[in-house]
């Protein structure tokens, strides 16, 4: 797990840039960071208010940027927020670039999965409780402090947290208050609580191509408009 997370909104435009480069030129090459590794989630909405958009997962070849799937996505039931600003229980999904720590699920890893992957059993919580110590951490059991209606008991949500990856919006270095547990997971019967989410077998395709080894991060954003690069 790296100690550097590189956050906040991203530069993700797509028609919005004036004198941009045509919009043939992949979209990880338009934005202002890509994290430095060699793949690369994109999690595009039309605006701000979007429910819907397209999550794209990109590797680095020879200097080029090639898309190696592309599928519908929800974001949160309220839209999309800066992730240096995001207020926890809004039901945004923070707009940025994040690393992804881990892995996890209520059903086991697939063969050939290279991610570290902890599996969800009954004693699995993440812990969302501003006063707890383990803050937007998983937690296992959950601990006196960590209030059950202010954490997610992780197996409950057998279909959304079958497989999942945890994104590192306010993970390193938690700030109360900004908001916890936000994952890239399999879609439920709706927007998320702030979250993203793909369908199934999307997800199992992204967990299959997914290389720790060559720094995956996600980036979440809209459009059109740049928003600032905040580092924790």
């Amino acid at each position: 797990m790296r100690g550097l997370l590189v956050t906040g909104a991203v530069l993700l435009s797509l028609a919005g840039l004036v004198g941009a480069r045509p919009p043939a030129v992949a979209l990880p090459l338009r934005m202002a960071d890509t994290g430095g590794g060699s793949q690369l989630i994109t999690a595009e909405a039309a605006g701000s208010g979007s429910t819907t958009g397209t999550v794209t997962w990109w590797s680095l070849r020879a200097g080029r940027w090639v898309a190696a799937g592309s599928v519908p996505a929800r974001f949160g039931a309220n839209g999309l927020a800066e992730g240096a600003s995001r207020k926890q229980g809004t039901h945004t999904t923070p707009t940025g670039l994040y690393d992804l720590p881990y892995a996890f699920g209520v059903e086991a890893a697939r063969p050939g999965t290279r991610y570290p992957y902890r599996r969800v059993n009954d004693r699995s919580w993440w812990c969302q409780d501003n006063a707890a110590r383990a803050y937007n951490r998983w937690v296992e059991p959950r601990p006196a402090d960590c209030r059950a209606a202010e954490a997610e008991h992780l197996i409950t949500y057998p279909a959304q947290y079958a497989r999942a990856l945890v994104v590192g919006y306010n993970y390193h270095r938690p700030v109360r208050g900004r908001g916890a547990g936000i994952f890239l997971h399999v879609n439920g019967r709706g927007a998320t609580a702030g979250c993203v989410s793909v369908p199934a077998a999307a997800m199992d395709r992204i967990l299959a191509w997914a290389d720790p080894a060559r720094r995956p991060h996600l980036a979440i954003g809209t459009r059109s408009g740049p928003t600032a690069i905040i580092r924790y």
